[in-house]
C-alpha cells in the first residue's frame, strides 16, 4: 500500500506548485523535487522518516544529553528526557549483542537489538533504511558531496559486499574472548562517540568556555578519524559503509532470511535499469530481480519505476513472475578469505583480551565513574559510545587514550584535575545502554566509591610547614562527605638562638593544622583534588601538581 501512496505524494507537490503558479509550475516542484535527490521523488515517506529519526537522535544527544549551565540542577536530565537518551544505542544490534555476549550478561541493549531484528524479519533491513541516523548521515553526504564526485568512477559490486559478514563474525568472535571490537564498527556507537568529540565538544566550548574541555587527544583524534571514513567511503559508492562493511547491518541481513514482506517485479517490468540507478544499497541483480540480504525495503526503486513493475508484499502471496536467474553469481573466493581473515582477526583480539595483554593490569588503571562495575566486567560491557561523557556536567568523565592499556581506549575516566564529581549529579550512572554503569539513586552514589584521595606530605603546603590552607577540607566539608579533618601536627623548626622567641611563641611556630583523609568515609569524587590543583597549580603556580590525588580502589599506596 506504501508503495501506491508514493507516486500520489509526488503529484501532491505538483498539483500544489500549479494552484501556486499555474499550469507554469508544475516543472518549478519537479526541480525541486530533484534539487532534493531522487529518493524524495521516489520514495519521500522514507525520506520524511529518515529526517524525523535524524532529528530525534540530534535532539537527544545535543539537546537532552547536554548537561547544566552554571546552577546546577539535579533533575535537569529527568526533566527533558521524554525519551531515553540511550534509545539509539540500544537499537544497535552489533553493539547490544557483543556487550552481551562478552559481559555473558542479559542486558536492555540486548532486547533493543532482538526488536530491531525483529522488525527486520517483518520487513527486511528497515531499520538500515528508514530509521539509522548513521545511514541518514551517509546520504545526505553523499547527495551534497558524493554525487559531485561520480566522475571519479565508482566501484562496482563485487566480493567486498561480503566483507560485512567478516566484520560481524570478528566482533562477535572477539566479544566471546570479552573484547568489544564493535566499539570501532558499530554504526550507532561510532556516531554517538564522534559526533559528541566534534559537535558536542563545539557545543560545550562555546557554552562552557574552551578551558574545560583540555586538548583532543590521540584517542580523541582517532574517534574522529572513524567517524569521518565512515562518511568518506561514499566516494567509492553509494552506502558503500552500509553495503560492505555494518556489521549491524550484515545481522539484519541474516535476519531478513525469514522476512514477511519483500520487493517484487512482475512480467510489465520494460527492463529500463531505472530501479538499479536508484538503488543506494546494491539491492537489484542484472536480471532486475532482488538481493534479498541486500534489501533494505526503502521503496525507492518501487517509485522510479515507470511502470509500476515493481510492489512490496507480503511472501506469503503469489510468487514473483520474473524468477531470477542463474546467471549472476558473484566471484565467492575473495569474500571467504575476507571472511575467514576477519574471523581469525577477531579471534585474536579476544585471545590477547584473555590473556590481558594491553589490559588494565599493565597499564594506568583510570578512575571509573560512580556506578561501575568491577573493571574486567566494565571493560566487556561498555560500548565506549561516550554517552556518559556527554552528560557529564564538570566535565569530569573524559575518554582514556593509550595510557589506560588499548583494552581500555575510549572507555570514560575521570580527570579529576579538570572539575569534581558533584555530589548532586547521577547523570552518568543513568544513561549507559549496557550496564557497565548501574543506575543510582542520589542517596546510593553520595556513598559509592570511586577512588580513594592521598595527601602527598611533601607537596602539601601545611605538612610541609610552609603555610595554612584547608582548601580541601573545606569542600568536602561543604559537599557533606567530611572525609578530611584538619589535625595539629609538629613542625621541625630548627635551632632557635635561646632568648629570641618565648617558649609559647616557639610551641605556636612548631604547631600547624593540617588534612588528614578519614579512608572510611572518602568516595573519591575529587573534589579536593581539583580545589588543590586550580588554586596551587593553575592559578598560583606554586606547586608542580596536586598535593591531594585521588587513586583508583584498591590501588597500592592509596590508603
Amino acid at each position: 500500500m506504501i508503495g501506491r501512496l508514493l507516486p500520489e505524494v509526488v503529484n501532491l507537490f505538483r498539483r500544489a506548485g500549479r494552484r501556486r503558479g499555474g499550469e507554469g509550475a508544475a516543472p518549478t516542484a519537479d526541480r525541486l523535487l530533484g534539487l532534493l535527490g531522487p529518493s524524495w521523488r521516489a520514495s519521500p515517506w522514507r525520506r520524511v522518516v529518515q529526517v524525523a529519526a535524524l532529528g530525534v537522535f540530534a535532539w537527544l544527544l545535543l539537546y537532552v544529553s547536554f548537561p547544566p549551565g552554571h546552577v546546577f540542577d539535579p533533575a535537569a536530565l529527568s526533566s527533558k528526557e521524554t525519551l531515553p537518551v540511550e534509545f539509539f544505542l540500544w537499537l544497535d544490534p552489533a553493539a547490544g549483542v557483543s556487550a552481551a555476549v562478552a559481559g555473558r550478561a542479559v542486558i536492555a541493549a540486548l532486547w533493543g537489538a532482538a526488536a530491531t531484528m525483529l522488525l527486520s524479519v517483518a520487513m527486511p533491513r528497515v531499520f538500515c533504511g528508514w530509521l539509522c541516523p548513521m545511514g541518514t548521515l551517509i546520504d545526505a553526504f553523499d547527495g551534497s558531496i558524493g554525487r559531485w564526485l561520480r566522475r571519479l568512477g565508482r566501484v562496482r559490486r563485487g566480493w567486498w559486499t561480503r566483507l560485512r559478514y567478516g566484520v560481524l563474525a570478528a566482533v562477535l568472535v572477539a566479544a566471546a574472548g570479552g573484547v568489544l571490537l564493535s566499539a570501532l564498527v558499530a554504526p550507532i556507537v561510532v556516531l554517538t562517540r564522534g559526533l559528541w568529540m566534534t559537535g558536542g565538544r563545539l557545543q560545550s566550548g562555546v557554552a562552557r568556555g574552551w578551558e574545560s574541555l583540555g586538548p583532543l587527544g590521540p584517542a580523541a583524534w582517532l574517534s574522529v578519524a572513524i567517524f569521518a571514513a565512515v562518511l568518506l567511503l561514499g566516494l567509492l559508492s553509494r552506502r558503500f559503509w552500509c553495503r560492505c562493511l555494518c556489521p549491524s547491518g550484515a545481522m539484519l541481513s541474516l535476519t531478513s532470511a525469514g522476512r514477511v514482506y519483500e520487493r517484487r517485479v512482475d512480467s510489465t517490468c520494460v527492463e529500463c535499469g531505472k530501479c538499479a540507478d536508484a538503488c543506494a544499497f546494491g539491492a537489484i541483480e542484472d536480471d532486475f530481480s532482488t538481493r534479498h540480504a541486500a534489501c533494505t525495503f526503502c521503496q525507492t526503486c518501487g517509485g522510479a519505476c515507470p511502470v509500476g513493475a515493481i510492489s512490496f508484499a507480503c511472501r506469503l502471496g503469489a510468487p514473483q513472475s520474473r524468477p531470477k536467474t542463474d546467471a549472476r553469481q558473484q566471484p565467492a573466493a575473495e569474500g571467504r578469505r575476507a571472511f575467514l581473515v576477519a574471523t581469525f582477526g577477531g579471534a585474536a583480539a579476544g585471545l590477547a583480551g584473555r590473556l590481558g595483554i594491553g589490559g588494565p593490569g599493565r597499564a594506568e588503571k583510570p578512575i571509573r565513574p560512580p556506578g561501575s562495575i568491577e573493571e574486567q566486567r566494565f571493560l566487556n560491557l561498555c560500548v565506549r559510545c561516550g554517552q556518559c561523557m556527554q552528560v557529564c556536567p564538570g566535565p569530569v568523565l573524559h575518554p582514556a587514550g593509550l595510557e589506560a592499556g588499548i583494552e581500555a581506549l575510549w572507555t570514560p575516566a575521570a580527570r579529576l584535575t579538570k572539575a569534581a564529581c558533584h555530589q548532586d549529579c547521577n547523570f552518568c550512572t543513568q544513561v549507559c545502554p549496557t550496564g557497565a554503569i548501574r543506575p543510582l539513586e542520589l542517596s546510593e552514589k553520595r556513598r559509592f566509591r570511586m577512588g580513594l584521595a592521598k595527601i602527598d606530605p611533601v607537596l602539601c603546603l601545611p605538612h610541609s610547614g610552609k603555610e595554612d590552607c584547608r582548601r580541601c577540607f573545606d569542600e568536602c566539608e561543604a559537599a557533606g562527605y567530611h572525609a578530611i579533618e584538619m589535625r595539629t601536627i609538629h613542625l621541625d623548626v630548627g635551632e632557635i638562638p635561646e632568648g629570641t622567641v618565648s617558649e609559647m611563641e616557639l610551641e605556636e611556630m612548631s604547631r600547624i593544622d593540617a588534612p588528614h583523609v578519614i579512608a572510611d568515609k572518602c568516595v573519591g569524587c575529587g573534589l579536593c583534588e581539583y580545589r588543590c590543583h586550580s588554586r596551587w597549580v593553575t592559578n598560583e603556580r606554586r606547586l608542580p601538581r596536586s598535593a591531594i590525588v585521588v587513586h583508583p580502589p584498591g590501588e597500592m599506596g592509596a590508603a
